[in-house]
């Protein structure tokens, strides 16, 4: 659903290749992350010997995703693999291929993953699989597993989506009342012609005034009291706002037209206001307790109130304009990839991080049959759209399919899941790591105690002050403030299973802080030194945090 308004082999890898990997991340080489504590060796990570190999060929550093941390697995430290039939998904990763593959040129952006996913969907497009084992055995053969997360969480987060199948009208009528708009024409998105096919779901949007002055768009309220109306924007009416409300959350709708004919409706272009979900103003108002929160208790609750329900539907300000589709009564609903999406095989994720036809496999206890159950989903997913509320490295949105029923089981969905990413082998970080240079080697016991490290800063405090120079100093200039640069987090990868934990690293020497005693006081006066800048502040504290989308 383009992009969505709601918001989505290990081969023996040795012991060495993993000190290799750890000792450059505790050097500083790249990464400003930790490794963890060892895993326990496994069959597929074995040992290898403790010989000294010195690499001279090209450094290939590994993946950053930021705000992440990954742990290379074995496929067989996938909890669940054996138990999903991967063969739905190698359907649905085939489907993702096609526009893959007709990429000419490298990515726009900087993503990690880049244009690594061509080599594995050349190879899928080539093979004829069409059973179980050797849609497994190609996933195996063409992909490494890595357990994914943010920084410092043990799981990831998951949460469901559908497509509504409402009632509609070509019309107005008493009963259809509620115009669904199309894209206005006086709407503009920076950075975008009017002539693009589709908008994005984030970023500034204005309104165009006279020949240059362009002001915010219409917010959900103003739009709802017919800012835009009577402009031969309606695609078509509907029956109430929460009908639109929910097809806007979700994206995409098929309305079912008075006689029997379908129209297909999808995302278009927003309002430029952020997303606010109606269900955290109903807990934050303790009218609904968040353990029974639900799409379904939202539309139970704006049934029952509608004139709380206006006011509570205007504090999502947000607002979203369709395009009609030329898609059939059963054709799934295409989403930001541009291919069509398999219900319980697709997922929204972050576009940001991830590239459109990565593979993910989610393992969760899911309330699929009911609230309060907790049945277990093993699942070979492929990322194929995305929404502005799916946000991070280990975030998705479960596309479930349309109708009713896909509306309850997605409304439920708001749990915690296991995600392990398919990464391309060519970019394996452990395999990488073989490239990596090791840091210095720390001195030996002997030679550290015959040359232990002396404290200069102390030694300097400790001297007496010297007499001042009798001559004055021409031309003297202030030496320049050390600045000390900002740390800036990118990605903690934790070691593979089977290594330990390197605790060497390259010795650290404090540079020492000039004294006030042992510096001589010139002649002539010098002038101030220049005040601590933007760093200090930062580290107090007292810089505002920057709001999320």
């Amino acid at each position: 659903m383009a992009p969505r308004a709601a918001s989505k082999r290990a081969g023996l890898h040795g012991a060495r290749a993993a000190t290799l990997f750890g000792a450059a991340i505790f050097s500083g080489a790249i990464l400003a992350g930790s490794v963890a504590r060892a895993q326990p060796a496994t069959e597929a990570h074995k040992p290898a010997s403790h010989e000294t190999t010195i690499h001279r060929g090209p450094v290939e550093w590994p993946l950053e995703f930021p705000g992440s941390q990954y742990t290379p697995l074995s496929w067989r430290e996938v909890a669940g693999w054996s138990d999903d039939d991967p063969l739905p998904a190698f359907k649905t990763f085939r489907a993702s291929c096609k526009p893959i593959a007709a990429q000419s040129g490298p990515l726009a952006d900087s993503k990690a993953l880049g244009a690594s996913l061509r080599d594995p969907c050349m190879t899928a497009r080539a093979e004829n699989i069409s059973d179980s084992g050797k849609a497994r055995d190609f996933f195996e053969r063409q992909f490494v597993p890595l357990l994914i997360s943010r920084v410092g969480e043990d799981a990831g987060f998951v949460t469901g989506y559908y497509e509504p199948i409402v009632d509609g009208s070509r019309v107005e009528t008493d009963v259809y009342t509620v115009p669904v708009y199309r894209r206005p024409s006086n709407l503009f998105v920076r950075g975008y012609s009017q002539a693009s096919g589709g908008m994005p779901n984030k970023g500034q949007v204005f309104r165009k005034i006279g020949r240059r002055k362009l002001v915010p768009y219409y917010d959900r309220g103003e739009i709802e009291d017919g800012a835009i109306a009577g402009r031969g924007l309606e695609v078509v009416w509907l029956k109430n706002q929460t009908d639109l409300l929910f097809m806007q959350i979700q994206g995409s709708a098929r309305v079912r037209l008075e006689d029997g004919s379908m129209v297909r409706l999808n995302y278009d272009a927003h309002n430029g206001y952020p997303y606010t979900p109606v269900g955290r103003v109903l807990i934050e108002r303790n009218i609904v307790p968040k353990e029974q929160m639900s799409m379904q208790r939202i539309r139970e609750y704006m049934e029952q109130n509608p004139d709380a329900a206006k006011e509570l539907r205007r504090h999502n300000r947000s607002y979203v304009f369709f395009r009609e589709v030329g898609l059939s009564a059963t054709d799934e609903a295409v989403g930001a990839q541009g291919v069509p999406l398999t219900a319980g095989r697709s997922i929204a994720v972050d576009k940001a991080l991830h590239v459109y036809g990565t593979p993910f496999f989610i393992a969760g206890d899911l309330p699929l049959e009911s609230d309060t159950s907790t049945t277990p989903f093993r699942r070979l997913m492929v990322a194929q759209d995305t929404g502005s509320a799916i946000i991070g490295p280990a975030r998705a949105d479960i596309y479930f399919g349309a109708g009713a029923e896909a509306g309850r089981v997605a409304g439920r969905l708001k749990n915690p899941a296991r995600f392990v990413m398919l990464l391309p082998k060519s970019l394996d970080p452990v395999a990488r790591g073989k490239t990596m240079p090791l840091p210095q080697a720390r001195p030996s016991a002997v030679i550290a105690k015959l040359f232990p490290q002396k404290d200069i800063a102390k030694e300097a405090a400790n001297e007496p002050a010297r007499e001042p120079a009798k001559t004055a100093v021409k031309d003297a200039a202030p030496a320049a403030p050390s600045v000390k640069p900002a740390e800036t987090p990118t990605t903690a990868i934790t070691a593979p299973a089977g290594t330990s934990d390197n605790k060497a690293s390259a010795p650290t020497t404090a540079t020492p802080a000039a004294s006030p005693a042992a510096v001589p006081a010139p002649a002539v006066p010098l002038p101030e030194q220049r005040p601590a800048s933007a760093p200090a502040a930062a580290a107090s504290g007292d810089v505002a945090p920057r709001p999320r989308p």
